[in-house]
């Protein structure tokens, strides 16, 4: 791969893992533009070069919020610390229906990327998801079991490319009641176990395909999805603030408009190719 394609391609990474407009949906449809996957074809991953760019989008997240997590981990010695160590319940609650989905439904997901037309449309359910909390409000709540499946639900989903992460798990702790700061921290720390699960899962198989664990890592460092990878980093970190800013002043639903007009233009692109 071409390093400018990889460094394109890690920008879209760290802009679209964060902003609430899918990554997934994002890079599927960018690799298509760039020729790095071909329409028709099915799921075709670089896994070396997938595995690379989950690292560079978890240093974005571990950097903005290692106060919280450095929280997290000192309320593990600290029987004081009691919200922090629910914190850490809830993001294990949070995470189990993304992997149940994920055992579940494993086929469904590694084929939708093959169908641009499709992902593109997903897009547009995100642009709905976005509005959601302008119409339904819950009653105001702390973040507990019910708001951290809620939360978890709208996380499995986004395993389709297509249905953001971020704007589904925000749109999903508004509806349930929790506060928008608490519902966007607690969404990209969400994150975290997300990513790396894709991270190992994504490993595992080119483990199997190398038949080395050695000669999967090496596959991963090469020049290009190196520049990738950093490029995902800086670029999430700025995604993070963007968003974090966004939903303090209550104006998630501005990024549904993008969703709504990159959905139609990727209906309207992939269906003459």
């Amino acid at each position: 791969m071409e390093i400018w394609k990889a460094i394109i391609v890690g920008i879209v990474q760290g802009l679209a893992e964060f902003l609430p407009v899918s990554s997934s949906g994002h890079i599927v449809l960018t690799q298509y533009l760039l020729g790095i996957r071909n329409v028709g074809a099915g799921h075709q991953p670089d896994l070396s070069f997938e595995i690379i760019l989950h690292l560079g989008t978890l240093i974005s997240v571990l950097i903005f919020f290692k106060k919280s997590l450095w929280r997290l981990i000192l309320s593990l010695f600290n029987n004081e610390m009691k919200d922090e160590r629910m914190m850490i319940v809830w993001l294990g609650v949070a995470t189990v229906p993304a992997v149940i989905a994920a055992l579940l439904f494993k086929d469904f997901f590694d084929a939708a990327p093959g169908k641009p037309v499709f992902v593109s449309g997903l897009l547009l359910v995100t642009g709905f998801i976005l509005f959601v909390p302008r119409i339904l409000k819950g009653k105001a709540t702390k973040l507990g079991l019910k708001s951290s499946v809620i939360m978890g639900i709208g996380q499995a989903c986004a395993i389709l490319p297509g249905i953001s992460r971020s704007g589904s798990t925000i749109a999903a702790g508004l509806v349930s009641g929790v506060k928008a700061e608490k519902a966007a921290e607690f969404s990209f720390l969400m994150s975290i176990p997300a990513i790396l699960g894709g991270f190992v899962l994504t490993l595992k198989e080119q483990v199997e395909q190398t038949g080395s664990f050695t000669r999967a890592l090496n596959s991963c460092f090469n020049g290009p999805y190196v520049a990738g990878a950093i490029a995902a980093a800086f670029v999430g970190l700025f995604a993070i603030y963007v968003v974090m800013g966004a939903v303090k002043r209550g104006k998630l639903e501005y990024f549904s408009y993008y969703c709504f007009t990159a959905g139609i233009a990727g209906m309207i692109y992939f269906s003459q190719s």
